[in-house]
């Protein structure tokens, strides 16, 4: 049985704000090529997942507040307005209700982060602003990644001084399908580069990489060229993220870390949505990379109604009875 984890207020900061920033190293193409992936085993281990970790009562309810802790609450919609990421902020700040908090002895529990277009970066840093709950601007010509380079580069730093402190930038997929790793490895550090004291979490776009190959190696790559985090996806293609994807880069990042010493973070995107898909994906962490990268420095899910189902099971085991939805406000 999986022990109840404790969530401690003060590690809401910035991504790597215990560990030493992952600096990149040079590109090693012969590590590159070697990084396989069994397909069919992968897929096996996955499958088993949600059937090797059952977590009831208490032990529970720690793990989906230490879920909650690790949530980068977004919104990237076209219809955003700065109300609605106000609220958003609210949520984050406050993200169950005040009873529901004390009750569980969790007074002060926030999301990791709020994630948001370039355009909302400011309405959400003033929002946010004294919470200690950091900003986090997709860039890059986000979700498809093809506007000019020295646009993307410039969209870059125009988030970073209107106040982001998380950078979530998309790389060029057909680097990845011509394997053109020279090319993506130049292009992840000159974003890194553009990030400047911003963290930066890197977006392969998983369901677009055409194999679990392609996966595990733009994960290395772009550990090399410094990536902060490695991500799954924009939450905008077909496919986002799923276990046997989040298993190939969990081992990347397991096999970097044992390589250079240098910790990278993960995030899952993109169609988590429920509290019992939250937990599993912890236990794939907490079995791979063990308990450090249980903690939000170092792992975020990418959600928007995944908080709505955890405040749902929650008060659950708070009252013994379930609620409705429109009782817990999502922002």
């Amino acid at each position: 049985m999986m022990q109840t984890p404790t969530v401690t207020p003060s590690i809401h900061q910035l991504p790597q704000a215990m560990e030493p920033r992952n600096p990149g190293i040079e590109l090693d193409l012969d590590w590159v090529r070697r990084a396989q992936a069994n397909t069919s085993a992968i897929e096996r281990r996955a499958k088993t997942l949600p059937g090797r970790r059952s977590v009831k009562k208490d032990y529970q309810a720690a793990w989906l507040c230490r879920a909650i802790s690790c949530i980068d609450l977004t919104t990237l919609s076209g219809d955003d307005t700065e109300g609605r990421v106000r609220r958003l902020c609210a949520k984050a700040h406050q993200p169950v209700r005040v009873d529901l908090l004390a009750a569980l002895g969790m007074e002060g529990l926030t999301t990791g982060a709020v994630c948001v277009y370039h355009d909302m970066v400011p309405t959400a840093v003033e929002a946010l602003a004294g919470t200690g709950i950091p900003v986090a601007a997709v860039s890059t010509g986000f979700p498809a990644g093809l506007s000019p380079f020295h646009l993307r580069v410039a969209e870059i730093k125009e988030s970073v001084e209107a106040g982001a402190s998380e950078i979530d930038i998309v790389v060029t997929r057909r680097h990845v399908l011509q394997g053109n790793w020279q090319a993506l490895y130049d292009e992840m550090k000159t974003f890194r580069e553009a990030c400047g004291d911003a963290h930066v979490k890197a977006i392969l776009a998983t369901g677009e990489l055409g194999t679990l190959r392609n996966v595990a190696r733009a994960s290395l790559v772009c550990m090399m060229a410094g990536a902060d985090f490695i991500k799954t996806s924009t939450g905008k293609e077909s496919v986002n993220a799923t276990l046997p994807v989040s298993l190939v880069m969990i081992r990347a990042i397991r096999d970097y870390y044992e390589r250079t010493g240098f910790r990278v973070g993960y995030k899952p995107a993109g169609g988590i949505s429920k509290a019992k898909d939250a937990v599993t994906y912890l236990a794939l962490m907490k079995d791979e990379l063990g308990n450090r990268w249980l903690q939000p420095d170092l792992f975020r899910f990418g959600a928007s109604s995944l908080l709505g189902d955890i405040e749902r099971q929650l008060e659950h085991h708070v009252t013994g009875a379930y609620s409705a939805s429109y009782r817990h406000a999502i922002g």
